[in-house]
């Protein structure tokens, strides 16, 4: 599994699990900042994302609880750890800390899916059939508009060179675990308390954030829950300043 480190060694491990279809790159306005308030940042392409390659049998994140336990033994010692996990890796984070509550100190989930909310998919445009890097970049654009960015102005070029960077690496596209409540029935059973942050117009829950609100405010180990104003699923690159202002206050609490 490839990882990338930002930081002191000596300084405590920040880990972050980046979102569906994507790497690392996820955190790519957030790990200097991270690193610049005294952590020493970790952060790995999943398993089957980005330069990290797909281990047999694995398709979708439970197999990757096992696997990622292991890694973060690895990298970061027995822990207890502060993890952080977007989206796809906010579900997987989730996931681990059950499974592993030794390795987790704090656990900050970050636009995650997996509460049950949505019974169909966001439609994106296809790009791989297309002739021209130009004809795909348009289509990385307007699929960023759907999902990721909430504000037009927000699109700039180098998110969609991510984009397509990342979505080109995906080898495991049958997902299905975000559209069940994975995240719903796992979360009371953490031994360790939560965060969560949200965009406030994150479009996995534009139109349900009441929903979301009542479920996360319901869970018994939660301990705050932070939207974002201005910023759609990908908070932490739109809105990077509150962002990152806003997790290091919540890691900093004891």
């Amino acid at each position: 599994m490839v990882r990338h480190v930002w930081g002191d060694d000596a300084s405590p491990p920040l880990v972050l699990l980046h979102g569906g279809s994507g790497s690392w790159s996820h955190w790519i306005r957030n790990v200097q900042a991270f690193a610049a308030a005294g952590r020493r940042v970790v952060v790995p392409d999943l398993p089957g994302f980005g330069d990290s390659a797909a281990p047999e049998g694995v398709r979708d994140a439970d197999g990757m609880v096992e696997p990622m336990a292991q890694s973060l033994r690895n990298v970061a010692g027995e822990g207890p750890h502060d993890l952080v996990g977007f989206s796809f890796g906010g579900m997987l984070s989730v996931m681990i800390a059950a499974a592993h509550p030794q390795l987790v100190r704090h656990l900050v989930i970050v636009g995650a899916p997996g509460f049950g909310l949505r019974d169909k998919r966001l439609k994106l445009f296809d790009w791989r059939h297309l002739d021209t890097a130009d004809k795909r970049a348009e289509v990385h654009r307007r699929n960023l508009g759907i999902l990721m960015l909430h504000d037009p102005a927000a699109i700039d070029d180098l998110a969609v060179h991510l984009q397509a960077q990342n979505v080109g690496r995906d080898r495991m596209r049958r997902r299905s675990l975000a559209m069940t409540d994975i995240v719903k029935r796992t979360l009371p059973r953490l031994q360790c308390r939560f965060d969560a942050v949200y965009g406030e117009h994150d479009a996995l829950y534009d139109e349900l954030m009441p929903e979301l609100t009542a479920v996360i405010e319901s869970m018994p180990n939660k301990r705050e829950l932070v939207f974002i104003p201005r910023a759609g699923h990908w908070v932490q690159y739109e809105q990077a300043e509150a962002f990152n202002e806003a997790v290091l206050g919540l890691l900093s609490r004891p």
